[in-house]
């Protein structure tokens, strides 16, 4: 399977307020239609590497690779336009608008990206939404809507331009039971039914047993990449 996302020799310091090597010679793949996951103590470097994965942190030694594309050193326009179009984020916390309705919310990343006209990201919007099971509240305000159905609304607007990779940061960190669940049989679909490559960083054993694969780090390095 080709390779999504490679990170090569990765190393990344904090130089204040005293010198700290936070992550140290990390080396990751990421293959069309992978589930993985990243698991380890607080601490111990997961959230600082997928800021990295994720372009929003470009302070680091080393090389990042999307679609076998090297994108370390770029402008930070080009990052930010590559971000949007191929990649997509779900958070522990939702980050909704809480002012604008649910399609709204869906829809801003496309209309910020600007490729399709209006009428046809609305279209887009809904189907993501109907896919998630949450069509019928597209017109509620996002403040009006359950922890459950706001994790559900995230997981629409990162789909909604048809990313390469999903990432998430403790993405079942705030729900239930029953709706981590359902955010990990929403993400087990993405994965085996529509080829997106997923990176997950969790607490949740239970969430990550059931993955693809587990990258376990420990004090900034990589111990086992499944």
């Amino acid at each position: 399977m080709e390779k999504v996302l490679e990170a090569r020799h990765i190393n990344k310091h904090f130089r204040k307020p005293v010198e700290f090597h936070v992550l140290k010679d990390i080396n990751l793949e990421v293959r069309k239609g992978e589930f993985v996951t990243v698991m380890g103590k607080s601490g111990c470097g997961k959230s600082t590497l997928l800021y990295i994965l994720s372009t929003m942190d470009t302070e680091y030694d080393g090389e990042l690779w999307l679609n076998n594309k090297l994108i370390s050193g770029l402008h930070a326009d080009r990052l930010s336009h590559i971000r949007n179009k191929y990649l997509g984020f779900v958070f522990q916390f939702h980050y909704l608008l809480s002012e604008f309705t649910v399609l709204e919310n869906v829809m801003l990343p496309a209309k910020k990206l600007g490729e399709r006209p209006i009428e046809q990201i609305r279209e887009d919007a809904m189907q993501k939404l109907d896919v998630l099971e949450i069509g019928h509240l597209a017109e509620k305000r996002a403040n009006r809507i359950s922890g459950g159905e706001k994790q559900r609304v995230a997981i629409a607007r990162a789909l909604i331009n048809d990313p390469v990779l999903l990432m998430g940061d403790e993405p079942t960190g705030n729900l239930d039971s029953q709706n981590a669940e359902n955010v990990f049989r929403i993400f087990r679909n993405l994965s085996q039914e529509q080829g997106l490559s997923l990176l997950v960083v969790t607490h949740d054993d239970d969430f990550a047993q059931k993955t693809d694969r587990i990258i376990r780090m420990e004090d900034g390095y990589i111990l086992d990449k499944g």
